[in-house]
């Protein structure tokens, strides 16, 4: 009789083990994985990047090297591969070209997007362009060796308007340049047409202009929202940008 109530407790209590192990995956939250785009680099998002932390997010911010798309696929690739559990993935600007490839990843369940391209398959950077007026930006590359750093007055006028002049300065300063190779990179079939998107439009933007921008965003299905804001949207409405990353964050996925 004692042993087939010790057989009972035992397993009563690997039953209350279970149940509190599946409630504790079911409320774990997801890991939020940033990628920046082209004059940027990981530390972007820092603004977002502490106030997830202090929320008990573990956060990612991927340095990519912007030598080709191929190149900063699998640079996110590896970042990704380091992490167990759900991923969300925010991308600004190029990086939304770079996040729009991983459709065959299961970790990858959302993808917010940030002033970003979001390219359907076969198609560049120069494709995308053609579905909006040209801005701006193109008149203050300066190449140099196969790559296109931005001039001090491009960041001023066309990429951070809104910032204040330190903050611009820095932009200029840890710029990461785009090998010229990446306006012609194509896309593989996008994950934005299997996963849930988000899409920030950012409506005073001189780099991508707003209205190809919400061509994507409809194109996607994404839920979108419209900020006042210059290209670099995270920092100069850093509260409304970390706003849509946790809606995505506690999205319900199936």
């Amino acid at each position: 009789m004692k042993t087939l109530k010790s057989y009972i407790t035992l397993f009563l209590l690997l039953i209350a083990a279970f149940n509190a192990n599946a409630q504790s995956n079911n409320t774990t939250k997801p890991t939020i994985v940033f990628v920046h785009g082209v004059w940027a680099d990981g530390n972007s998002f820092s603004s977002q990047i502490t106030a997830l932390q202090a929320k008990g997010y573990d956060v990612v911010s991927v340095q990519n090297p912007v030598t080709s798309l191929a190149n900063d696929v699998a640079a996110t690739k590896r970042a990704i591969d380091l992490i167990k559990g759900n991923i969300i993935l925010v991308g600004h600007s190029w990086g939304g070209f770079v996040i729009s490839q991983f459709n065959n990843d299961a970790k990858v369940v959302g993808l917010v997007y940030l002033a970003a391209f979001a390219p359907e398959k076969g198609e560049t950077i120069v494709n995308l362009n053609k579905n909006a007026s040209e801005t701006e930006l193109s008149k203050y590359f300066v190449p140099q060796d196969g790559y296109v750093y931005l001039s001090k007055e491009g960041v001023k006028t066309a990429f951070a308007a809104d910032l204040n002049s330190k903050q611009q300065a820095l932009i200029y300063a840890t710029q990461t340049p785009a090998s010229q190779s990446i306006f012609t990179d194509k896309s593989e079939a996008p994950a934005w047409k299997q996963k849930p998107s988000w899409y920030v439009v950012a409506k005073n933007d001189k780099a991508i202009h707003p209205d190809l921008e919400r061509f994507m965003a409809k194109r996607m299905k994404a839920k979108t929202i419209e900020i006042e804001s210059s290209h670099v949207v995270m920092n100069s409405h850093p509260t409304e940008v970390l706003k849509i990353i946790e809606e995505a964050a506690n999205f319900k996925y199936n």
